[in-house]
């Protein structure tokens, strides 16, 4: 898996849903949620695809908020792998209310 080019990360970018941006070699996004229950229904959903990509993200959670960064670790930012698990969130995220 290949380090991705600032222009490549931005072409990809536009491939995602609305709200992800590049910033310090991650992709981030901020999901709000109804409640902590919610916000944390929606990380143990991740967890669980991140687990079978071997691929886990950066994240923070704080009541109703969760903060996602994703880079590579293996290639010092981002990659494809990143995108791939970008796309699963954001399918995942789709059965939560915001």
């Amino acid at each position: 898996m290949d380090k991705l080019s600032k222009p490549a990360i931005l072409e990809n970018l536009d491939l995602l849903e609305k709200g992800w941006t590049y910033s310090d070699e991650f992709i981030q996004k901020e999901f709000i949620f109804k409640d902590f229950v919610q916000a944390f229904s929606f990380m143990t959903a991740i967890a669980s695809e991140a687990e079978k990509m071997n691929h886990h993200p950066n994240w923070e959670n704080v009541y109703n908020k969760v903060n996602i960064a994703l880079n590579t670790h293996d290639v010092g930012g981002v990659s494809l792998k990143d995108f791939e698990l970008a796309t699963h969130i954001d399918l995942i995220a789709k059965n939560y209310t915001n």
